[in-house]
Order: C-alpha cells, then sequence, then structure tokens
C-alpha cells in the first residue's frame, strides 16, 4: 500500500471565525446532521490505529476544520502518543495543522516547534483585504490578532507558511499583497482559488471569482515572482513550483495540478470518512474509521466512482496546447457539460490566459534547472 493521507476536522465545522465565503459552512448545510461536535479520544484512537497500521513508509495527518485548535492541545498530544504507540513498522509520520490563528498562544507554539509540525495559516493579503471576508463571531476583523500569533511563531520558531484565498478583494489587490508578504518575510506562500457554495451556479456572491479575472490574477502574480526569481529573492509558491516540476517530469503534490482526484481519507469528528475535503456529504460517506475496516472503506471508495469521476474531461481538454500542464484542474471547479458525461473547468479561460502569457518562461526555468541538474 502507498504513503496515506488522512485530513481529520477534531472540531467538525465549529469555528471561532465566520468568513463569509468558507465552504465547509456551505458543506454542512447540505448534510443531515450539520456539525458532529468534538471528537472523542475512542475515535481519535481508532482512526490512527486503523491509518497507521495499514501505511508503508509515510503517513500525512493533517488537521483542519473547522478550526481544529478549539479541541485544545490536549487533544494534539495525545494524538502524538497514539501515532508513537501504533507505529510498529517504522512508518514516518508527518503532521501539519491549517489555523486560522486565533487561538494559538506560547504553549501551542512550543508544541508546534518541538513536534515539527508544518502549520498553515491563513491571511487573505492586507488588513483590508483580509478583515473583508474574515470576522470573528462578533463581526470583527481579525488581521491583527492573526498577525500578532504569526509574531510568536517566528519567535519560537514554528514552521509555517501563508495560505491565501483569492476573491474578489484579494485578486484586484495582488501587487500590494505580494509586496507586504516580502516585507514581513513570509517566504512560503499558497493561493487557492476561492470557492462557491456547491451546486448554486457561478457568480452569485460578492466574493465570486469570473474566469478572466482568476486568470488577470495567476499572470500578474507570476510577473511579480518572475522579477524576484531574476534577482534570486522569490517566495516558494507552490501553484508555480509545481507547473515548473510537471515541465521537468514530476508528479505534482496538489491533486488540483494532478488533473485527477488523490486517494485521501477525510474523517469528520464522529469517525465518518469521505474521499476530499470539498465533498464531505453524505453521498460521499465511505464508512467509519470506529465501525469499519480500511479495506471495506477503500471499496466504497471504488463503488462510488468518486475519483472515476475526475477523470471525465471533455474530450476538447485532452486536444488542448496546455493539457500537459493544466490536467483539467481540480473536480471541485468543473461543471457538469449538458446532454454529455464528462464536465469542463470554469476557470478553463484562466488557465488558458496564464500558460499562454507565463508558460514559456516557466519552460525557460525548466530547461535551467535540468541543465544545472536540479
Amino acid at each position: 500500500m502507498p504513503s496515506l493521507s488522512v485530513l481529520i476536522k477534531p472540531s467538525s465545522g465549529m469555528c471561532s471565525m465566520r468568513c463569509d465565503y468558507c465552504f465547509y459552512c456551505d458543506e454542512a448545510q447540505k448534510r443531515e446532521q450539520e456539525c458532529f461536535g468534538f471528537m472523542s479520544e475512542e475515535t481519535l484512537r481508532n482512526t490512527i490505529r486503523k491509518t497507521m497500521l495499514n501505511a508503508e513508509g509515510i503517513i500525512s495527518y493533517a488537521w483542519q476544520g473547522g478550526e481544529p485548535t478549539l479541541r485544545g492541545l490536549d487533544f494534539f498530544q495525545k494524538a502524538l502518543e497514539y501515532q508513537r504507540h501504533y507505529n510498529r513498522t517504522g512508518i514516518r509520520a508527518q503532521n501539519a495543522l491549517q489555523t486560522n490563528g486565533l487561538a494559538l498562544n506560547e504553549e501551542w507554539c512550543r508544541f508546534l516547534a518541538e513536534n515539527h509540525f508544518l502549520v498553515g495559516v491563513s491571511v487573505d493579503g492586507t488588513q483590508e483585504s483580509h478583515d473583508a471576508y474574515r470576522h470573528d463571531r462578533a463581526g470583527n476583523g481579525t488581521f491583527e490578532r492573526v498577525i500578532q500569533t504569526i509574531h510568536m511563531f517566528d519567535q519560537y520558531k514554528v514552521e509555517y507558511n501563508i495560505l491565501t484565498v483569492v476573491n474578489q478583494k484579494t485578486a484586484r489587490s495582488i501587487k500590494e499583497i505580494y509586496s507586504e508578504y516580502r516585507e514581513r518575510g513570509w517566504k512560503y506562500q499558497q493561493y487557492i482559488a476561492c470557492l462557491e457554495p456547491l451546486g448554486d451556479g457561478h457568480q452569485q456572491k460578492e466574493y465570486a471569482l469570473t474566469p478572466k479575472q482568476y486568470g488577470g490574477f495567476l499572470i500578474e502574480l507570476f510577473e511579480l515572482w518572475y522579477m524576484d526569481y531574476k534577482k534570486g529573492r522569490q517566495p516558494f509558491i507552490r501553484m508555480f513550483e509545481n507547473y515548473i516540476g510537471i515541465l521537468l517530469g514530476y508528479r505534482p503534490e496538489a491533486c488540483e495540478q494532478g488533473g485527477v482526484c488523490g486517494i485521501q481519507n477525510v474523517v469528520e469528528a464522529d469517525g465518518s470518512v469521505y474521499p476530499c475535503d470539498f465533498y464531505v456529504l453524505d453521498e460521499y460517506r465511505l464508512g467509519n474509521f470506529n465501525t469499519d475496516k480500511m479495506a471495506d472503506i477503500n471499496r466504497k471508495r471504488e463503488e462510488i466512482g468518486f475519483v472515476q469521476r475526475s477523470k471525465k474531461l471533455n474530450p476538447k481538454c485532452r486536444e488542448c496546447i496546455y493539457f500537459r500542464l493544466c490536467k483539467g484542474g481540480c473536480q471541485r471547479h468543473r461543471d457538469p457539460v449538458p446532454g454529455g458525461d464528462y464536465y469542463d473547468n470554469y476557470f478553463c479561460q484562466s488557465y488558458q490566459m496564464f500558460f499562454e502569457s507565463c508558460g514559456k518562461r516557466m519552460q525557460e526555468i525548466a530547461k535551467r534547472l535540468k541543465d544545472a541538474g536540479l
């Protein structure tokens, strides 16, 4: 069996923030049971036991939500105890935590640094663009509190990257955002296109992106990154690194850029397992780690055809000159084509704009790296 990817939601969809564009709030409202509360220690133990004993080589635990830190530090200390206890074959366990940054203190920072957690912190650019959609429960902006947490990360040497949601405001302000990130020394960055409510069409919300806007954003961000690349000071931007890796013949580690859904195990607080964080819905439930074997969960994954569905691209897509890089994008961004058993990507125009403008320079970088034996 290959390495395992496990995404755990110890606090279900509960969160200390009320972000306008939260895709998980939308998902939860479409389920029969909206929230599963806090994960019990028994469910935690069963989840780690069954995944650890079925892994080979490497296992990746990603802790997300909602806001996972609401479950408390003791819970995560117990998680590491279970990982050590059930690691009977020398598996390399990796832990990552995605947080909004509101509930962390110095004790958390010591724990994260000492146990080598990779932390993703959600920041939407400048204070103006961040506070526009990322509010606390009282409706107040959260930017300054998140910045305080990041200062603690720096002090305690917590390894972190910045996760930015690309919405209307961040797309329009990327030049200012990129400059501020550089001034703050944030060298590891991820940018993810904002998700609209599942099945509700497009451009129904203020924050929603049009394909042209997203394409323009990608081009402008690359231009800024490329100028820094020529000066030898570019930040690590996951998307660009993956595209250059594809040109070098490597498999991208982001499933969005692989074009086919990966094998994931997303675990809700009650132990229920789903194939993807974007599809934690009743119709995609694969089983439960409290009651089902890993083999049965994987069998259910095959039965519902989740991975196979992501291979149903519009035939015209495969004929595109940019298909080698694009691969059709993420399934969550695809819409079914009327009258056909396949899908089109809503951001197809975005990718065409981007590759047409920036593709040759990415090829030049890839060639330079290859010639240098890197």
